[in-house]
């Protein structure tokens, strides 16, 4: 074998003795004697623990059957500290010590806002409904990463309530600059939308256990008849009550009133899956909860024009009435079922770092790095987190990679089925992410990262590990190959660096994941697990979903979460290139009319041809709807960029697992609040007044949304421009009876790849260490080896993973 670059006992923590000792055939019968004691205990110490449990699981007993070092202990799996471009990340969240200075200083009466705090406030009141980080324009955080001006200045995006005004309404505004101080100001952000105010009836919920309360005290009026023909009660005690709500949305289609069905559901694990058939019709419009009432009533397929109306038929005994639900429903819980599969009580193999972390954080910045890769990461309160200043081997790849909106759209037979479609913006993705579950939701070692945002009601809350980041090997190789020649047989490892965050909105958790690979490809995914929004299952229902248990079901519905990503590829200067595979007959003059080759005449043969085409301007060329086959591809070029054998550099985006968008394409409940559902892919020029596709508030105002994305696309010029794509990914779910309790990440997945296009001159994932190349010698044994100093042997005693303890941040 031909030397290593680095000596491998610098590495290895476990060696193999190579030389022979006279002690050895000794030592080999004692081995022997020690195999048969060893299996001895084995067999007595699985007696008894199966005396003990009543189960056959023998403690494994590990016996050495070669000399060894003794293991030294691995390095500690805390990473080293990154060294980010710049000393400021521009796109932070808020701190908490500014979240609160900005509180404190909007409460000031000079501000003459006439606030309320969030705890003590009602809907009548003005309130705080979000602080957060506003960020800078593109033109300005680009001036300080290249030092040609300070960081930029902070701002924070504030957004009212306005419950207070004669006319109620929702404002977002600007204060700043940050941190608080005399030239701090506050004026109206109105530019990024396409509508001046926010009807109050389409505001957020900055007290989401309150509405359900409220929503429960609608039923008062008929309380007596939802015990007889339930056995159960609503008072709006979200602990007592023995239903819960489960409201359709969206909640009218201009602002003028606040409407929505809900059904009602059982009151317990799982009550997502759980309807018990009866459903109410509800106004909520205005600020005074005592108003509400209910409108309509449908109980078992029979509709009542108003509450009176049902409680008229209950009365005079027109009501035909049903079986009482079941209350006993374990298969709607998460708890273990069914026979313990074979060694399934061993807990399973996990990633250990033998040598120790490979990537790099910077916990006050918000920054990674790892092998040539490098990110700011940011946080928020509608989509959560974001990745900002994507570099690699210092080039800037992406500007701004982040979600921005997630819609699911459903269909029945039921009022709240047949009508919903959800946009979890509204709820905040940001807001409701919960702190990751250690060695479940990330592997044992990851390293997590908080999130800091705004909640209205308890102020500035950090989520501790709101983020994790760990490495990974695939478990297949990058690349491989098995040739007869030096240097053709070889492999490189497939590493894969994972920077992940977890939404829990309502029923559904969605994992944001962010996967870079050796080659300089970006991957994009999002997996959906959780509760079905589950149905009550009747004959009416079975086009509409599967059956999933006695009475409930699972209702066919899409996912689609659109992206931002801003490419920037050598530059600003980009332009969408979209590549065409063509087939035509081609005459070729070698060939003969009569050869068997020929597919028609004048030997002709067909071919398989690239039409490379640019898209000048914005607009329906420009907005992409994946063809049959996958025959055209997309990728951003730099025109004026070119590698060393003249192609133009570039980044192709590919569509990964399950590229879909919006089965329904134009309803009244999506008029025009989310537009880009209709294509997989949407280029438009960027601009700072267009920073979103869409808006917390897009879902209840389909009519006149505050973001209207169709307007982004208004004939501009995009060539050689600074462009944004806004990429769908998303799933058509046709639930199974498999679907219960929970959905699978496994098939609830969609993604997407930003991969380089001759942006390199070769793969220059062939620079990684972490790779072998096997040269055959003529003679036994048939290769040399070359590791490149990095053995794959190399072993210690690993640290010792933390017992699973959480203790989440409340909110």
């Amino acid at each position: 074998m031909p030397q290593h670059t680095q000596k491998a006992g610098d590495l290895r923590c476990l060696s193999q003795s190579s030389k022979p000792s006279l002690l050895q055939p000794l030592l080999s019968t004692a081995s022997l004697i020690l195999v048969v004691i060893g299996i001895a205990l084995g067999f007595l110490g699985g007696l008894y623990v199966h005396h003990l449990s009543g189960n056959i699981h023998p403690l494994p007993v590990v016996v050495s059957l070669t000399e060894r070092a003794p293991l030294k202990q691995c390095p500690s799996n805390i990473p080293l500290r990154a060294s980010p471009p710049a000393n400021a990340n521009p796109w932070a969240p808020l701190p908490a010590v500014d979240i609160e200075s900005v509180q404190t200083w909007l409460f000031n009466p000079s501000q003459k806002l006439n606030l309320t705090e969030g705890r003590n406030g009602k809907d009548s009141d003005n309130i705080i409904f979000l602080i957060e980080s506003y960020p800078p324009t593109k033109d300005d955080a680009l001036a300080f990463f290249d030092k040609k001006s300070s960081r930029p200045l902070r701002y924070a995006r504030v957004t009212i309530n306005h419950g207070g005004l004669e006319v109620p309404v929702t404002r977002d505004y600007l204060v700043g600059p940050l941190p608080i101080s005399p030239e701090t100001t506050i004026r109206r952000l109105t530019d990024i939308y396409h509508r001046e105010d926010i009807p109050f009836n389409a505001r957020g919920l900055p007290d989401v256990i309150a509405f359900f309360g409220d929503l429960g005290k609608t039923l008062a009026p008929m309380s007596d008849i939802i015990e007889d023909l339930f056995n159960g009660t609503v008072k709006g005690d979200l602990i007592a009550d023995t239903f819960t709500a489960g409201p359709s949305g969206g909640w009218g289609p201009d602002g003028s009133f606040r409407r929505y069905w809900i059904s009602w559901k059982i009151n317990g694990p799982g009550s997502w899956i759980l309807p018990i058939n009866f459903y109410t019709y509800v106004d909520s419009s205005g600020s005074d909860p005592s108003q509400w009432q209910v409108l309509k009533v449908v109980y078992h397929n029979q509709t009542f024009q108003s509450a009176q109306s049902f409680v008229d038929a209950y009365h005079n005994r027109t009501l035909i009435r049903f079986p009482l639900p079941s209350f006993d429903n374990p298969w709607a819980t998460r708890k273990r079922i069914g026979k313990a599969r074979d060694l399934d009580h061993l807990p399973g193999p996990r990633s250990v770092s033998f040598a120790g972390l490979r990537f790099r954080v910077d916990k006050e910045q918000g920054y990674v790095s790892w092998l040539g890769w490098g990110m700011y990461l940011s946080f928020d309160r509608d989509m959560g987190m974001s990745l900002w200043d994507v570099r690699f081997r210092g080039e800037r790849i992406a500007y701004e990679i982040k979600p921005q909106e997630c819609l699911v759209q459903y269909a029945g037979h039921d009022p709240v089925q047949g009508i919903t479609s959800w946009m979890d913006r509204f709820f905040g993705m940001g807001l409701f992410t919960r702190d990751l579950l250690p060695n479940y939701d990330c592997p044992a070692e990851a390293v997590f990262l908080p999130g800091t945002l705004y909640h209205p009601i308890l102020g500035a809350i950090t989520r501790k590990k709101a983020i994790c980041v760990f490495e990974i090997d695939t478990g297949k190789p990058l690349t491989r190959h098995y040739g007869d020649w030096p240097g053709e047989t070889g492999a490189v490892k497939g590493y894969v660096l994972t920077v992940r965050t977890i939404a829990t909105l309502g029923n559904y958790d969605y994992l944001f994941d962010y996967i870079f690979h050796l080659d300089g490809t970006i991957e994009v995914k999002v997996s959906a697990s959780g509760y079905l929004q589950g149905g009550y299952w009747t004959p009416e229902q079975s086009e509409y979903g599967s059956r999933i248990h006695t009475n409930h079901m699972g209702s066919v519905h899409d996912h689609v979460i659109n992206f931002k990503v801003d490419l920037d590829i050598v530059g600003r200067s980009n332009t969408l290139r979209k590549t065409t595979s063509i087939v035509e007959p081609v005459a070729m003059p070698w060939l003969d009319e009569d050869d068997w080759h020929t597919d028609g005449p004048g030997g002709q043969v067909l071919q398989q041809k690239l039409s490379f085409t640019y898209v000048e301007k914005e607009g329906d060329d420009s907005r992409v709807r994946y063809p049959a086959n996958f025959l055209e591809s997309y990728a951003i070029v730099n025109r004026d960029e070119k590698n060393a054998w003249g192609m133009e550099r570039g980044y192709a985006v590919h569509p990964g697992l399950s590229p879909i968008h919006n089965t329904i394409l134009k309803s009244n409940r999506l008029l025009k609040n989310a537009d880009w559902i209709s294509h997989n892919l949407a280029v438009s020029l960027r601009k700072d007044s267009e920073p979103s596709s869409s808006s917390m508030w897009n879902l209840h105002l389909p009519k006149e949304p505050p973001v209207h994305f169709d307007r982004f696309f208004d004939g501009e010029d995009i060539s050689q421009k600074d462009l944004v794509l806004w990429i769908n990914v998303g799933t058509h779910h046709k639930p199974t009876s498999e679907d219960a309790p929970t959905t699978k990440t496994n098939l609830a997945a969609s993604s997407f790849y930003l991969a380089p296009v001759n942006y390199f001159n070769s793969d220059i994932a062939m620079e990684s260490l972490n790779a072998v190349v096997l040269d055959p010698t003529g003679s036994t044994p048939p290769f040399e080896v070359n590791d490149y100093g990095v053995p794959q042997d190399y072993n210690c005693i690993s640290q010792d993973p933390a017992r699973f303890s959480y203790d989440p941040q409340v909110g």
